[in-house]
């Protein structure tokens, strides 16, 4: 098959909110950066909405203000989706349990797994820690009963829990149902190849 070139996009940048946004993010005001970049603020609030289109030289001077390279602003987003059945199959340390990568294996920031655990299934019966700062877990059918230190948690469809990763924790499927849950780590504590939970 033939590589096809890619056609042109016939749609506008949104140049504005990626202005706004970053304005925003450094906690400046409209008419911190007018003044700054020698525009008025009517002219800004205008292009923040996307209502003018501002010369080269104008948006060099916004970007000057706000220490953000011009080519930023013309940049697509960047993302990239998973589906389910072609999400990879990883490896997290426990026995008889599907689990499957539905971020990016590029992400660094946040990482989300979705494990199917047959009736019954042990997450071991030894304690085991993450290294990430939050672990988030959210039964989507059936139920998982977690251990946090001595603690028993009894989760059901529906139900979300949050806890330190590196707190000492595990897991079991007490239930006579197969347990679909999604594990949310932040941030992501591996790379997609091989586990790094810390079994104590």
């Amino acid at each position: 098959m033939r590589p096809l070139s890619p056609a042109p996009s016939r749609d506008p940048l949104a140049i504005g909110p990626k202005i706004r946004a970053t304005r925003l993010g450094q906690g400046l005001t409209i008419a911190q950066v007018a003044e700054a970049s020698g525009l008025t603020k009517g002219f800004l609030s205008r292009v923040e909405r996307d209502e003018t289109s501002p010369s080269v030289a104008t948006l060099r001077a916004i970007c000057e203000v706000l220490s953000l390279p011009i080519g930023a602003l013309f940049e697509r987003p960047v993302y990239e989706m998973v589906s389910l059945d072609d999400a990879p199959l990883v490896n997290m340390g426990a026995t008889h349990i599907v689990d499957r990568l539905l971020s990016s294996r590029w992400e660094h920031r946040v990482q989300i797994l979705r494990s199917t655990m047959p009736p019954g299934a042990p997450g071991g019966s030894d304690l085991y820690t993450v290294n990430c700062d939050i672990e988030i877990v959210h039964v989507i059918s059936g139920a998982l009963t977690v251990r946090l230190g001595s603690d028993r948690h009894h989760l059901v469809a529906g139900d979300t829990m949050s806890m330190p990763g590196r707190e000492p924790h595990t897991w079991d499927n007490e239930s006579d149902d197969t347990t679909e849950v999604i594990w949310v780590l932040v941030p992501a504590p591996w790379s997609g190849s091989t586990g790094t939970t810390t079994r104590l």
